[in-house]
């Protein structure tokens, strides 16, 4: 399976919320704003716990570069009426994603962050 299959198998998964058959290596790493989660059976067991928060989005892929064991894909996900812009690079190795880093806005931006207009 090739990084443009297996992207899509992903995001398949996802949207059918068939997650405990996400193509992910044992030792799976995902980065995001939140943290780093070590490990398919943690990353598992987050999931689990937190399915409000995971199963039900419907997902819209803006952009896609694959590499033979890698992508970077930018896309919206919408679960009802919340959405999410998000940018992730995806690492493959034996036909699975081995690490996922996600890049996405998780809150408000801090007063003294914001631009002057």
């Amino acid at each position: 399976m090739n990084s443009k299959e297996l992207i899509s198998d992903w995001f398949r998964k996802w949207e059918t919320g068939d997650f405990y058959n996400l193509p992910v290596t044992d030792n799976f790493k995902h980065t995001s704003p939140f943290g780093t989660i070590n490990g398919k059976k943690a990353y598992l067991n987050l999931v689990e716990q937190n399915r409000d928060k995971f199963l039900g989005y419907q997902f819209k892929l803006h952009d896609a570069l694959y590499g033979n064991n890698n992508a970077c894909v930018r896309y919206t996900g919408t679960q009802g009426d919340f959405s999410l812009e998000v940018s992730e690079w995806y690492y493959m190795k034996g036909g699975l994603i081995k690490e996922i880093v996600a890049y996405y806005h998780i809150g408000e931006i801090a007063e003294d962050r914001k631009l002057s207009q």
